[in-house]
């Protein structure tokens, strides 16, 4: 019998078809395509198969049966948003839902810093003196984190980056190509509106925003306090900077990339995000279900 196709293999016993003698496969078979003999190796293959004696009151007569489970491949999401678009919190929403292993490079420089690693050490010379961390260090930093055996088997979400056409590139180059890039678009008057208006509990940490998330008490509000950069002049300036960085990025992923709008709630964004993985599953399972039938 041919092999077919890859498939996990468990032993059932056919006198009583409703009990696994295993939930794991104890041994692992494939039939060669000139003959019938059984190889142990790794490779798996569908097929029924009856022991040839025939079955007697003492002896069970057991069935091997394939399944055709095989693991999924890892999502592998970029996002990209402005400031105060919302980028943060689907990122929570994208990781609570699909298990991927969230990247964002800031959290990243800040934690290597920490831990005082070589690359840590050497972006903070720059940051000590008032420059930014070459790419060189950052990409550095994203490859290493992104080789790592969580991104490698649940698949990541890298939040805001790349954020240059240059660091787009060296990740190419390393071979870290998205499934989906994702780009959250919210109109540049709504993006003032919510971070001019944000303020921070001094106590608690906890951040507010006055017109859509008010403080709760009286004694709140009085304590609150603004971010010296939250001014509309100053977010302008951050909005211009971060949009020429996108246009660049955007020229390398331009057949991955999903618009979504970023100015409605933070479920019916999520609504949108979800859909578009959901459907990129769908099409990958339907891709591996027209490969086994071929």
């Amino acid at each position: 019998m041919a092999s077919l196709y890859s498939s996990s293999v468990s032993f059932f016993n056919s006198s009583q078809p409703n009990k696994s003698l295993t939930s794991t496969p104890l041994i692992q078979l494939s039939f060669s395509k000139t003959n019938s003999s059984i190889k142990f190796n790794n490779s798996l293959s569908l097929f029924h198969f009856r022991s040839t004696p025939a079955p007697s009151a003492s002896t069970p007569n057991f069935m091997v049966v394939a399944s055709t489970a095989k693991k999924r491949e890892p999502l592998k999401i970029m996002i990209s948003g402005a400031p105060a678009s919302g980028k943060g919190t689907q990122c929570e929403l994208i990781k609570k839902k699909y298990d991927l292993g969230h990247i964002a490079a800031g959290d990243l420089l800040r934690a290597e810093i920490a831990a005082g690693s070589d690359n840590g050490n050497r972006a903070k010379e720059y940051m000590e003196i008032g420059q930014l961390v070459p790419d060189e260090i950052l990409v550095t930093m994203v490859k290493e984190r992104l080789m790592q055996p969580d991104s490698q088997d649940k698949g990541w979400l890298l939040d805001g980056y790349p954020r240059s056409l240059s660091q787009a590139t060296a990740l190419k180059g390393f071979g870290f190509h998205p499934d989906l890039f994702i780009l959250l678009e919210v109109p540049e008057e709504i993006l003032v509106e919510r971070v001019v208006g944000r303020r921070l509990d001094p106590v608690t940490g906890k951040i507010y925003h006055l017109k859509y998330s008010p403080p709760e008490t009286e004694e709140i509000a009085a304590r609150l306090t603004q971010r010296f950069d939250d001014t509309e002049e100053k977010v302008k300036l951050r909005l211009r900077t971060h949009h020429q960085n996108v246009e660049s990025v955007l020229s390398m992923y331009d057949d991955i990339i999903i618009k979504v709008d970023g100015s409605v709630s933070k479920e019916a964004v999520f609504a949108q995000i979800d859909f578009a993985l959901t459907k990129l599953l769908e099409q990958r399972a339907e891709s591996i279900g027209s490969a086994i039938a071929a």
